[in-house]
Protein backbone atom coordinates (compact mmCIF):
# COMPACT_ATOMS: atom_id res chain seq x y z
CA UNK A 1 0.00 0.00 0.00
CA UNK A 2 2.90 2.37 0.58
CA UNK A 3 4.68 1.68 -2.72
CA UNK A 4 1.39 2.10 -4.39
CA UNK A 5 0.69 5.49 -2.52
CA UNK A 6 4.19 6.82 -3.41
CA UNK A 7 4.08 5.82 -7.02
CA UNK A 8 0.21 7.51 -7.41
CA UNK A 9 1.50 10.77 -5.46
CA UNK A 10 4.58 10.86 -8.24
CA UNK A 11 2.31 10.09 -11.47
CA UNK A 12 3.07 6.48 -11.94
CA UNK A 13 -0.47 5.22 -12.36
CA UNK A 14 1.25 1.48 -13.79
CA UNK A 15 3.60 1.25 -10.45
CA UNK A 16 0.74 2.38 -8.67
CA UNK A 17 -1.86 -0.05 -10.29
CA UNK A 18 0.73 -3.46 -9.93
CA UNK A 19 1.52 -2.55 -6.12
CA UNK A 20 -2.05 -1.97 -5.31
CA UNK A 21 -3.39 -5.66 -7.28
CA UNK A 22 -0.49 -7.00 -5.03
CA UNK A 23 -2.10 -5.26 -1.77
CA UNK A 24 -5.86 -6.84 -2.65
CA UNK A 25 -3.77 -9.99 -3.01
CA UNK A 26 -2.48 -9.96 0.49
CA UNK A 27 -5.85 -8.11 1.86
CA UNK A 28 -8.77 -9.32 -0.01
CA UNK A 29 -10.83 -8.59 2.59
CA UNK A 30 -9.60 -4.65 3.68
CA UNK A 31 -11.57 -1.72 1.96
CA UNK A 32 -8.85 0.34 1.91
CA UNK A 33 -6.95 -2.08 -0.83
CA UNK A 34 -9.95 -2.24 -2.86
CA UNK A 35 -10.82 1.57 -2.89
CA UNK A 36 -6.93 2.27 -3.57
CA UNK A 37 -6.85 0.14 -6.56
CA UNK A 38 -9.90 1.37 -7.95
CA UNK A 39 -9.01 4.97 -7.57
CA UNK A 40 -5.94 4.27 -9.36
CA UNK A 41 -8.11 2.07 -12.18
CA UNK A 42 -10.84 5.18 -12.65
CA UNK A 43 -8.17 7.43 -13.10
CA UNK A 44 -6.64 5.43 -16.08
CA UNK A 45 -10.39 5.13 -16.94
CA UNK A 46 -10.84 1.38 -16.68
CA UNK A 47 -14.29 1.46 -15.86
CA UNK A 48 -15.21 -1.82 -16.21
CA UNK A 49 -12.24 -2.88 -13.67
CA UNK A 50 -12.66 0.10 -11.55
CA UNK A 51 -16.54 -0.52 -10.74
CA UNK A 52 -15.35 -4.00 -9.78
CA UNK A 53 -13.06 -2.96 -7.63
CA UNK A 54 -14.61 0.11 -5.61
CA UNK A 55 -18.19 -1.60 -5.59
CA UNK A 56 -15.96 -4.29 -3.65
CA UNK A 57 -14.65 -1.77 -1.66
CA UNK A 58 -18.44 -0.16 -0.67
CA UNK A 59 -19.44 -3.88 0.20
CA UNK A 60 -16.60 -3.76 2.80
CA UNK A 61 -17.41 -0.30 4.00
CA UNK A 62 -20.46 1.40 3.11
CA UNK A 63 -20.01 4.20 5.38
CA UNK A 64 -17.00 5.48 3.47
CA UNK A 65 -17.65 8.80 2.16
CA UNK A 66 -14.07 8.88 -0.16
CA UNK A 67 -15.00 5.33 -1.60
CA UNK A 68 -19.21 6.53 -2.07
CA UNK A 69 -17.34 9.31 -4.24
CA UNK A 70 -14.99 7.06 -6.67
CA UNK A 71 -17.77 4.65 -7.24
CA UNK A 72 -20.28 7.12 -7.89
CA UNK A 73 -18.05 8.63 -10.63
CA UNK A 74 -17.26 5.27 -11.99
CA UNK A 75 -20.84 4.25 -12.38
CA UNK A 76 -21.50 7.88 -13.63
CA UNK A 77 -18.64 7.37 -16.56
CA UNK A 78 -20.08 4.47 -17.42
CA UNK A 79 -24.08 5.42 -17.46
CA UNK A 80 -25.16 3.72 -14.63
CA UNK A 81 -26.81 6.91 -13.55
CA UNK A 82 -29.45 5.58 -11.15
CA UNK A 83 -27.13 4.19 -9.03
CA UNK A 84 -24.61 6.93 -9.44
CA UNK A 85 -26.72 9.65 -7.79
CA UNK A 86 -27.94 8.28 -4.78
CA UNK A 87 -24.37 7.73 -3.50
CA UNK A 88 -23.68 11.45 -4.68
CA UNK A 89 -26.78 12.13 -2.44
CA UNK A 90 -25.31 10.27 0.39
CA UNK A 91 -21.97 11.69 0.28
CA UNK A 92 -23.75 15.34 0.33
CA UNK A 93 -25.70 14.66 3.04
CA UNK A 94 -22.90 13.10 5.49
CA UNK A 95 -21.43 15.30 8.26
CA UNK A 96 -19.79 16.76 7.36
CA UNK A 97 -21.51 16.93 4.09
CA UNK A 98 -18.95 16.52 1.19
CA UNK A 99 -17.37 18.98 -0.88
CA UNK A 100 -17.17 17.65 -4.27
CA UNK A 101 -13.73 17.96 -7.05
CA UNK A 102 -14.58 18.90 -10.03
CA UNK A 103 -14.40 16.00 -11.47
CA UNK A 104 -17.04 14.77 -9.01
CA UNK A 105 -18.98 17.65 -9.75
CA UNK A 106 -18.85 16.87 -13.42
CA UNK A 107 -20.12 13.16 -12.77
CA UNK A 108 -22.88 14.02 -10.63
CA UNK A 109 -23.98 16.71 -12.79
CA UNK A 110 -24.15 13.87 -16.00
CA UNK A 111 -25.58 11.68 -13.79
CA UNK A 112 -28.35 13.89 -12.45
CA UNK A 113 -28.97 14.90 -16.30
CA UNK A 114 -29.12 10.95 -17.38
CA UNK A 115 -31.72 10.69 -15.18
CA UNK A 116 -33.70 13.20 -16.64
CA UNK A 117 -33.21 16.05 -13.40
CA UNK A 118 -32.01 18.61 -15.73
CA UNK A 119 -32.52 21.46 -13.10
CA UNK A 120 -30.19 19.88 -10.40
CA UNK A 121 -27.78 18.93 -13.23
CA UNK A 122 -27.34 22.68 -13.72
CA UNK A 123 -27.62 23.91 -10.19
CA UNK A 124 -24.75 21.42 -9.83
CA UNK A 125 -23.06 22.64 -12.38
CA UNK A 126 -23.43 26.45 -11.41
CA UNK A 127 -22.47 25.82 -7.56
CA UNK A 128 -19.04 24.48 -8.86
CA UNK A 129 -18.42 27.04 -11.13
CA UNK A 130 -19.30 29.57 -8.08
CA UNK A 131 -16.09 28.26 -6.78
CA UNK A 132 -13.89 28.25 -10.56
CA UNK A 133 -15.66 30.37 -12.44
CA UNK A 134 -12.22 29.84 -15.13
CA UNK A 135 -12.27 26.30 -15.15
CA UNK A 136 -12.71 25.45 -19.12
CA UNK A 137 -14.69 22.07 -18.47
CA UNK A 138 -17.20 22.96 -16.06
CA UNK A 139 -18.18 25.93 -17.93
CA UNK A 140 -17.94 23.75 -21.05
CA UNK A 141 -20.09 21.12 -19.25
CA UNK A 142 -22.97 24.17 -18.26
CA UNK A 143 -22.68 25.22 -22.09
CA UNK A 144 -23.58 21.90 -23.30
CA UNK A 145 -26.45 20.95 -20.63
CA UNK A 146 -27.77 24.18 -21.56
CA UNK A 147 -27.31 23.59 -25.22
CA UNK A 148 -29.12 19.95 -24.99
CA UNK A 149 -31.89 22.03 -23.71
CA UNK A 150 -32.20 23.91 -26.51
CA UNK A 151 -30.84 27.08 -24.62
CA UNK A 152 -28.36 27.98 -27.39
CA UNK A 153 -27.94 31.60 -26.46
CA UNK A 154 -27.57 30.90 -22.97
CA UNK A 155 -25.06 28.03 -23.69
CA UNK A 156 -22.51 30.18 -26.11
CA UNK A 157 -21.17 32.64 -23.16
CA UNK A 158 -19.88 29.70 -21.44
CA UNK A 159 -18.58 27.70 -24.36
CA UNK A 160 -16.30 31.44 -24.84
CA UNK A 161 -15.45 31.09 -21.40
CA UNK A 162 -14.17 27.95 -21.18
CA UNK A 163 -12.46 28.78 -24.44
CA UNK A 164 -10.89 31.69 -23.28
CA UNK A 165 -9.64 29.67 -20.11
CA UNK A 166 -7.93 27.41 -22.14
CA UNK A 167 -7.63 27.64 -26.34
CA UNK A 168 -6.40 24.71 -26.47
CA UNK A 169 -9.82 22.90 -25.02
CA UNK A 170 -10.93 21.35 -28.58
CA UNK A 171 -13.89 19.71 -27.42
CA UNK A 172 -15.07 23.66 -26.10
CA UNK A 173 -14.37 24.60 -29.64
CA UNK A 174 -16.65 21.83 -30.98
CA UNK A 175 -19.23 22.45 -28.79
CA UNK A 176 -19.13 26.41 -29.57
CA UNK A 177 -19.09 25.60 -33.20
CA UNK A 178 -22.18 23.17 -32.96
CA UNK A 179 -23.89 25.40 -31.48
CA UNK A 180 -23.45 28.37 -33.23
CA UNK A 181 -24.14 26.23 -36.44
CA UNK A 182 -27.49 24.93 -34.66
CA UNK A 183 -28.03 28.81 -33.51
CA UNK A 184 -27.69 29.60 -37.59
CA UNK A 185 -24.67 31.22 -37.62
CA UNK A 186 -22.34 29.27 -39.87
CA UNK A 187 -19.70 32.09 -40.95
CA UNK A 188 -19.02 31.79 -36.89
CA UNK A 189 -19.04 28.47 -36.55
CA UNK A 190 -16.77 27.98 -38.85
CA UNK A 191 -12.99 29.06 -36.89
CA UNK A 192 -14.07 27.26 -33.73
CA UNK A 193 -14.81 23.83 -36.24
CA UNK A 194 -12.07 24.24 -38.22
CA UNK A 195 -9.54 24.32 -34.84
CA UNK A 196 -11.39 21.44 -33.18
CA UNK A 197 -10.74 19.44 -36.60
CA UNK A 198 -6.79 20.65 -36.51
CA UNK A 199 -6.41 19.48 -32.65
CA UNK A 200 -8.83 15.82 -32.94
CA UNK A 201 -8.56 14.90 -36.93
CA UNK A 202 -10.46 11.74 -36.60
CA UNK A 203 -13.14 12.88 -34.69
CA UNK A 204 -16.46 11.88 -36.78
CA UNK A 205 -18.83 14.34 -35.14
CA UNK A 206 -15.92 17.14 -35.51
CA UNK A 207 -15.70 16.57 -39.25
CA UNK A 208 -19.64 16.43 -39.74
CA UNK A 209 -20.22 19.54 -38.00
CA UNK A 210 -17.70 21.53 -39.84
CA UNK A 211 -18.58 19.65 -43.20
CA UNK A 212 -22.49 20.90 -42.71
CA UNK A 213 -21.10 24.70 -41.89
CA UNK A 214 -19.05 24.77 -45.07
CA UNK A 215 -22.22 23.27 -46.95
CA UNK A 216 -24.45 26.09 -45.48
CA UNK A 217 -21.90 28.70 -46.56
CA UNK A 218 -21.96 27.25 -49.93
CA UNK A 219 -18.31 26.20 -49.59
CA UNK A 220 -18.80 22.71 -51.30
CA UNK A 221 -15.42 21.35 -52.57
CA UNK A 222 -14.52 22.01 -48.77
CA UNK A 223 -17.90 20.84 -47.61
CA UNK A 224 -17.65 16.99 -49.67
CA UNK A 225 -14.47 16.79 -48.25
CA UNK A 226 -14.88 16.62 -44.52
CA UNK A 227 -18.85 15.05 -45.16
CA UNK A 228 -16.62 12.32 -46.91
CA UNK A 229 -14.24 11.77 -44.12
CA UNK A 230 -17.05 11.92 -41.87
CA UNK A 231 -18.14 8.78 -43.87
CA UNK A 232 -15.03 7.45 -43.22
CA UNK A 233 -14.68 7.94 -39.46
CA UNK A 234 -18.42 6.37 -39.01
CA UNK A 235 -17.99 4.46 -35.56
CA UNK A 236 -20.58 1.25 -35.25
CA UNK A 237 -21.73 3.17 -32.13
CA UNK A 238 -22.44 6.56 -33.90
CA UNK A 239 -26.67 7.07 -33.10
CA UNK A 240 -28.76 7.03 -36.27
CA UNK A 241 -29.62 10.87 -36.28
CA UNK A 242 -26.13 12.04 -37.08
CA UNK A 243 -25.50 9.02 -39.45
CA UNK A 244 -29.02 10.76 -41.06
CA UNK A 245 -27.88 13.84 -41.01
CA UNK A 246 -24.61 12.69 -42.65
CA UNK A 247 -26.61 11.27 -45.41
CA UNK A 248 -28.70 14.75 -45.89
CA UNK A 249 -25.56 16.80 -46.28
CA UNK A 250 -23.44 14.11 -48.75
CA UNK A 251 -26.45 14.40 -50.58
CA UNK A 252 -27.13 18.13 -50.78
CA UNK A 253 -23.58 18.46 -51.33
CA UNK A 254 -24.01 16.27 -54.82
CA UNK A 255 -22.88 13.33 -53.77
CA UNK A 256 -25.57 10.56 -53.31
CA UNK A 257 -22.86 7.58 -53.52
CA UNK A 258 -21.56 8.66 -50.73
CA UNK A 259 -24.71 9.25 -49.03
CA UNK A 260 -27.19 6.13 -50.11
CA UNK A 261 -24.90 3.51 -47.70
CA UNK A 262 -25.85 5.92 -44.88
CA UNK A 263 -29.05 6.50 -45.50
CA UNK A 264 -29.69 2.76 -45.59
CA UNK A 265 -27.69 2.67 -42.00
CA UNK A 266 -29.70 5.01 -40.43
CA UNK A 267 -33.19 3.79 -41.77
CA UNK A 268 -32.57 0.40 -39.69
CA UNK A 269 -34.02 2.20 -36.92
CA UNK A 270 -37.38 2.65 -36.48
CA UNK A 271 -37.04 6.06 -35.04
CA UNK A 272 -35.02 7.51 -38.10
CA UNK A 273 -37.39 5.46 -40.77
CA UNK A 274 -40.09 8.15 -41.70
CA UNK A 275 -41.20 8.47 -44.98
CA UNK A 276 -39.05 11.77 -44.99
CA UNK A 277 -36.11 9.55 -44.40
CA UNK A 278 -37.31 6.65 -46.94
CA UNK A 279 -38.19 9.68 -49.55
CA UNK A 280 -34.72 10.45 -49.12
CA UNK A 281 -33.00 7.37 -49.55
CA UNK A 282 -35.14 6.39 -53.06
CA UNK A 283 -34.26 10.07 -53.91
CA UNK A 284 -30.32 9.31 -53.53
CA UNK A 285 -30.87 5.75 -55.44
CA UNK A 286 -32.92 7.58 -58.80
CA UNK A 287 -29.44 10.07 -58.06
CA UNK A 288 -27.44 6.97 -58.63
CA UNK A 289 -29.25 5.71 -61.70
CA UNK A 290 -30.86 3.19 -59.70
CA UNK A 291 -34.44 3.69 -60.30
CA UNK A 292 -35.32 -0.31 -59.54
CA UNK A 293 -34.25 0.24 -56.33
CA UNK A 294 -36.31 3.22 -55.20
CA UNK A 295 -39.18 2.19 -56.54
CA UNK A 296 -40.21 0.02 -53.20
CA UNK A 297 -38.91 2.89 -50.96
CA UNK A 298 -41.42 4.99 -52.51
CA UNK A 299 -44.27 2.65 -51.57
CA UNK A 300 -42.99 2.34 -48.56
CA UNK A 301 -43.05 5.96 -48.26
CA UNK A 302 -46.64 6.28 -49.22
CA UNK A 303 -47.65 3.36 -46.82
CA UNK A 304 -46.30 5.48 -43.98
CA UNK A 305 -47.60 8.78 -45.16
CA UNK A 306 -48.90 11.10 -45.57
CA UNK A 307 -49.19 11.29 -49.27
CA UNK A 308 -47.82 14.62 -51.01
CA UNK A 309 -47.35 16.14 -54.40
CA UNK A 310 -43.56 15.64 -53.77
CA UNK A 311 -43.69 12.41 -53.19
CA UNK A 312 -45.56 11.36 -55.88
CA UNK A 313 -43.34 13.66 -58.40
CA UNK A 314 -40.53 11.75 -57.34
CA UNK A 315 -42.37 8.80 -57.82
CA UNK A 316 -42.93 9.47 -61.36
CA UNK A 317 -39.35 10.40 -61.64
CA UNK A 318 -38.22 7.54 -61.08
CA UNK A 319 -40.39 5.02 -62.98
CA UNK A 320 -39.18 7.90 -66.09
CA UNK A 321 -35.54 6.93 -65.15
CA UNK A 322 -36.43 3.70 -66.10
CA UNK A 323 -38.85 4.68 -69.31
CA UNK A 324 -41.79 3.26 -67.28
CA UNK A 325 -43.56 5.95 -69.24
CA UNK A 326 -47.43 4.83 -67.95
CA UNK A 327 -46.69 4.13 -64.57
CA UNK A 328 -45.25 8.04 -64.30
CA UNK A 329 -47.63 9.86 -66.02
CA UNK A 330 -50.04 7.78 -63.68
CA UNK A 331 -47.70 9.11 -60.50
CA UNK A 332 -47.67 12.82 -62.17
CA UNK A 333 -51.31 12.67 -62.31
CA UNK A 334 -51.92 12.02 -59.04
CA UNK A 335 -49.25 14.04 -57.88
CA UNK A 336 -51.50 17.35 -59.78
CA UNK A 337 -54.91 15.65 -58.23
CA UNK A 338 -53.37 16.29 -55.06
CA UNK A 339 -52.02 19.90 -55.95
CA UNK A 340 -53.05 20.87 -59.22
CA UNK A 341 -51.33 24.46 -58.84
CA UNK A 342 -47.84 22.76 -58.94
CA UNK A 343 -45.71 24.06 -61.77
CA UNK A 344 -43.02 21.24 -61.92
CA UNK A 345 -45.49 18.44 -62.00
CA UNK A 346 -47.68 20.02 -65.20
CA UNK A 347 -43.89 20.16 -66.42
CA UNK A 348 -42.95 16.51 -65.26
CA UNK A 349 -46.34 15.30 -66.83
CA UNK A 350 -45.77 17.40 -69.96
CA UNK A 351 -42.37 15.70 -70.83
CA UNK A 352 -43.65 12.34 -69.74
CA UNK A 353 -46.46 12.77 -72.56
CA UNK A 354 -43.21 14.12 -75.22
CA UNK A 355 -41.53 11.14 -74.67
CA UNK A 356 -44.72 8.81 -74.98
CA UNK A 357 -45.26 10.98 -78.63
CA UNK A 358 -47.93 12.58 -77.28
CA UNK A 359 -47.52 16.12 -77.98
CA UNK A 360 -51.19 17.12 -78.57
CA UNK A 361 -51.39 16.48 -74.71
CA UNK A 362 -47.78 17.86 -73.79
CA UNK A 363 -47.88 20.83 -75.04
CA UNK A 364 -50.68 22.24 -73.13
CA UNK A 365 -48.85 20.44 -70.09
CA UNK A 366 -45.65 23.19 -70.36
CA UNK A 367 -47.94 25.77 -71.40
CA UNK A 368 -49.71 25.26 -67.93
CA UNK A 369 -46.23 24.95 -66.24
CA UNK A 370 -45.23 28.36 -67.89
CA UNK A 371 -48.32 30.12 -66.79
CA UNK A 372 -48.04 29.14 -63.13
CA UNK A 373 -44.04 30.03 -62.66
CA UNK A 374 -42.89 32.42 -65.39
CA UNK A 375 -39.56 31.77 -63.96
CA UNK A 376 -39.24 28.15 -64.44
CA UNK A 377 -36.75 28.13 -67.72
CA UNK A 378 -37.76 24.38 -68.96
CA UNK A 379 -40.50 24.82 -70.31
CA UNK A 380 -39.80 27.40 -72.47
CA UNK A 381 -36.77 25.73 -73.69
CA UNK A 382 -38.68 22.28 -73.97
CA UNK A 383 -41.19 24.35 -76.18
CA UNK A 384 -38.86 25.58 -78.34
CA UNK A 385 -37.68 22.38 -79.11
CA UNK A 386 -41.00 21.18 -80.48
CA UNK A 387 -41.86 23.98 -82.23
CA UNK A 388 -38.25 24.08 -84.25
CA UNK A 389 -39.14 19.77 -84.73
CA UNK A 390 -42.51 20.85 -86.26
CA UNK A 391 -40.91 23.30 -88.23
CA UNK A 392 -42.64 26.60 -86.10
CA UNK A 393 -39.41 28.81 -86.22
CA UNK A 394 -40.77 32.22 -85.16
CA UNK A 395 -42.68 30.23 -82.03
CA UNK A 396 -39.49 28.01 -81.56
CA UNK A 397 -37.64 31.34 -81.22
CA UNK A 398 -39.82 33.11 -79.21
CA UNK A 399 -39.28 30.03 -76.11
CA UNK A 400 -35.84 29.92 -76.96
CA UNK A 401 -34.84 33.49 -76.39
CA UNK A 402 -37.75 33.78 -73.43
CA UNK A 403 -35.58 30.59 -71.89
CA UNK A 404 -31.95 32.26 -72.72
CA UNK A 405 -33.23 35.33 -70.93
CA UNK A 406 -34.52 32.90 -68.05
CA UNK A 407 -31.35 31.00 -68.12
CA UNK A 408 -28.27 32.68 -69.81
CA UNK A 409 -25.88 30.22 -68.97
CA UNK A 410 -27.36 27.52 -70.73
CA UNK A 411 -25.43 26.75 -73.50
CA UNK A 412 -27.61 23.93 -75.31
CA UNK A 413 -30.33 27.04 -75.44
CA UNK A 414 -28.07 29.31 -76.89
CA UNK A 415 -26.74 27.20 -79.97
CA UNK A 416 -31.07 26.36 -80.45
CA UNK A 417 -31.82 29.50 -80.87
CA UNK A 418 -29.07 30.04 -83.27
CA UNK A 419 -29.73 27.39 -85.55
CA UNK A 420 -33.44 28.87 -85.69
CA UNK A 421 -32.85 32.19 -86.08
CA UNK A 422 -30.33 30.98 -89.33
CA UNK A 423 -33.18 29.14 -90.13
CA UNK A 424 -35.90 31.55 -90.07
CA UNK A 425 -33.39 34.24 -91.85
CA UNK A 426 -32.19 36.54 -89.11
CA UNK A 427 -28.26 35.91 -89.80
CA UNK A 428 -27.18 38.84 -87.37
CA UNK A 429 -29.28 37.34 -84.79
CA UNK A 430 -28.07 33.68 -85.38
CA UNK A 431 -24.14 35.13 -85.14
CA UNK A 432 -24.91 36.72 -81.48
CA UNK A 433 -26.75 33.59 -80.60
CA UNK A 434 -24.03 30.70 -81.49
CA UNK A 435 -21.36 33.02 -79.74
CA UNK A 436 -23.02 33.15 -76.98
CA UNK A 437 -23.37 29.43 -77.15
CA UNK A 438 -19.77 29.13 -77.94
CA UNK A 439 -18.49 31.08 -74.94
CA UNK A 440 -20.48 29.04 -72.70
CA UNK A 441 -19.72 25.36 -74.36
CA UNK A 442 -16.47 26.53 -76.78
CA UNK A 443 -15.01 22.59 -77.13
CA UNK A 444 -18.50 21.89 -79.14
CA UNK A 445 -16.92 21.49 -82.95
CA UNK A 446 -20.79 21.74 -84.52
CA UNK A 447 -20.92 25.16 -83.09
CA UNK A 448 -18.27 26.56 -84.98
CA UNK A 449 -19.32 24.88 -87.92
CA UNK A 450 -22.33 26.92 -87.89
CA UNK A 451 -20.95 30.09 -87.56
CA UNK A 452 -18.64 29.46 -89.93
CA UNK A 453 -21.17 29.02 -92.45
CA UNK A 454 -22.53 32.62 -91.23
CA UNK A 455 -19.30 34.53 -91.39
CA UNK A 456 -18.99 32.47 -94.83
CA UNK A 457 -22.00 34.16 -95.82
CA UNK A 458 -21.73 37.68 -94.78
CA UNK A 459 -18.57 37.70 -96.73
CA UNK A 460 -15.60 37.42 -93.71
CA UNK A 461 -14.15 34.94 -95.10
CA UNK A 462 -11.21 35.09 -92.39
CA UNK A 463 -13.29 34.50 -89.84
CA UNK A 464 -15.47 32.02 -91.16
CA UNK A 465 -11.46 29.91 -92.33
CA UNK A 466 -10.49 30.76 -88.68
CA UNK A 467 -14.13 28.61 -87.22
CA UNK A 468 -13.43 26.18 -89.79
CA UNK A 469 -9.94 25.41 -88.49
CA UNK A 470 -11.41 25.70 -84.36
CA UNK A 471 -13.98 22.55 -85.39
CA UNK A 472 -11.15 20.55 -87.31
CA UNK A 473 -8.91 20.73 -84.49
CA UNK A 474 -11.53 20.43 -81.89
CA UNK A 475 -13.12 16.95 -84.10
CA UNK A 476 -9.09 15.86 -83.83
CA UNK A 477 -8.85 16.16 -80.26
CA UNK A 478 -12.67 14.43 -80.08
CA UNK A 479 -11.68 11.62 -82.14
CA UNK A 480 -7.71 11.63 -80.06
CA UNK A 481 -9.83 11.10 -76.67
CA UNK A 482 -12.32 8.26 -77.92
CA UNK A 483 -8.93 6.89 -79.17
CA UNK A 484 -7.57 6.84 -76.19
CA UNK A 485 -10.58 5.82 -74.43
CA UNK A 486 -11.15 2.72 -75.98
CA UNK A 487 -7.00 2.13 -75.77
CA UNK A 488 -6.79 3.22 -72.24
CA UNK A 489 -10.36 0.54 -71.75
CA UNK A 490 -8.44 -2.27 -73.41
CA UNK A 491 -5.32 -2.34 -71.85
CA UNK A 492 -7.21 -2.20 -68.30
CA UNK A 493 -8.63 -5.06 -68.99
CA UNK A 494 -5.57 -7.15 -70.39
CA UNK A 495 -3.39 -5.79 -67.35
CA UNK A 496 -6.18 -7.20 -65.04
CA UNK A 497 -5.62 -10.60 -67.23
CA UNK A 498 -2.02 -10.40 -66.69
CA UNK A 499 -1.49 -9.97 -70.49
CA UNK A 500 1.76 -7.68 -70.24
CA UNK A 501 2.71 -7.33 -73.50
CA UNK A 502 -0.57 -6.59 -75.27
CA UNK A 503 -1.36 -4.43 -72.36
CA UNK A 504 1.74 -2.44 -72.97
CA UNK A 505 1.13 -1.91 -76.66
CA UNK A 506 -2.48 -0.53 -75.71
CA UNK A 507 -1.41 1.72 -72.84
CA UNK A 508 1.28 3.12 -75.10
CA UNK A 509 -1.46 3.85 -77.85
CA UNK A 510 -3.99 5.20 -75.34
CA UNK A 511 -0.60 7.95 -73.91
CA UNK A 512 -0.17 8.54 -77.57
CA UNK A 513 -3.49 9.57 -78.15
CA UNK A 514 -3.93 12.32 -75.36
CA UNK A 515 -0.85 13.18 -73.92
CA UNK A 516 -3.08 14.56 -70.99
CA UNK A 517 -3.94 11.36 -69.10
CA UNK A 518 -2.13 10.41 -66.07
CA UNK A 519 -3.72 6.87 -65.77
CA UNK A 520 -2.01 4.95 -68.90
CA UNK A 521 0.99 6.03 -67.40
CA UNK A 522 0.30 4.81 -63.93
CA UNK A 523 -0.81 1.57 -65.68
CA UNK A 524 2.34 1.34 -68.33
CA UNK A 525 4.62 1.69 -64.70
CA UNK A 526 2.47 -1.26 -63.25
CA UNK A 527 3.22 -3.57 -66.17
CA UNK A 528 6.40 -2.93 -66.34
CA UNK A 529 6.61 -3.56 -62.82
CA UNK A 530 5.18 -7.05 -63.08
CA UNK A 531 7.45 -7.42 -65.60
CA UNK A 532 10.81 -6.29 -63.62
CA UNK A 533 11.40 -3.72 -66.38
CA UNK A 534 12.21 -1.19 -62.84
CA UNK A 535 13.60 1.93 -65.27
CA UNK A 536 11.03 1.95 -67.43
CA UNK A 537 8.44 2.05 -64.74
CA UNK A 538 10.28 4.43 -62.80
CA UNK A 539 10.01 6.72 -65.90
CA UNK A 540 6.35 5.87 -66.40
CA UNK A 541 5.69 7.19 -62.85
CA UNK A 542 7.48 10.19 -62.99
CA UNK A 543 5.66 11.49 -66.58
CA UNK A 544 2.53 10.26 -64.76
CA UNK A 545 3.52 12.82 -61.54
CA UNK A 546 4.42 15.58 -64.35
CA UNK A 547 1.06 15.56 -65.85
CA UNK A 548 -0.97 15.42 -62.52
CA UNK A 549 1.42 18.70 -61.47
CA UNK A 550 0.46 20.12 -64.77
CA UNK A 551 -3.23 19.69 -64.54
CA UNK A 552 -3.00 21.32 -61.04
CA UNK A 553 -1.16 24.43 -62.23
CA UNK A 554 2.82 23.35 -61.49
CA UNK A 555 5.96 22.75 -63.29
CA UNK A 556 5.30 19.47 -66.08
CA UNK A 557 8.55 19.18 -66.45
CA UNK A 558 10.06 15.67 -64.52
Amino acid sequence: MAAGIAAANSGNLDEARLAFERAVKLAPNVSATHAALGSVLLSQNQMTAALQELTRAHGLDPGDVSINLNLARAEAESGEFDGAVPLFRAALASSPPAVLSEDESLAYAKALAGTGDLNSAENTLRNALSAAPDSSRLNDALGTLLAQGGQLDQALPFFRHAIAADPTFARAQYHLGAALLANDQPQDALAPLETAATATPNSFDVELQLGLALSALHKDTEALSHLRRAAELRASTTPPAPIYSLALALQAGGDPKSALPLFELALTDASVANSSALINDALAHVQTGDATGALPLYNRALKAGPDSAILREDFGVAYLQQADLVHAIEQFKMGLALEPENAHLHYDLGLALKLKDDLPAAIPEFERSAQLDPMLPDPAYTLGVIYMQQGKFPEAAAQLQRATTLQPANGDAWALLGSVLKDSGDPKGATEALQRAIALEPNQPSLHVQLAALESQAGDREAAAAERKIAADLSREANSRQRAGFALSSGRALLEQNKLDDAILQLNAAAQADPTLVEPHSLLAEAYGRQGKSADAALERQRASAIERKGAGGDSHP
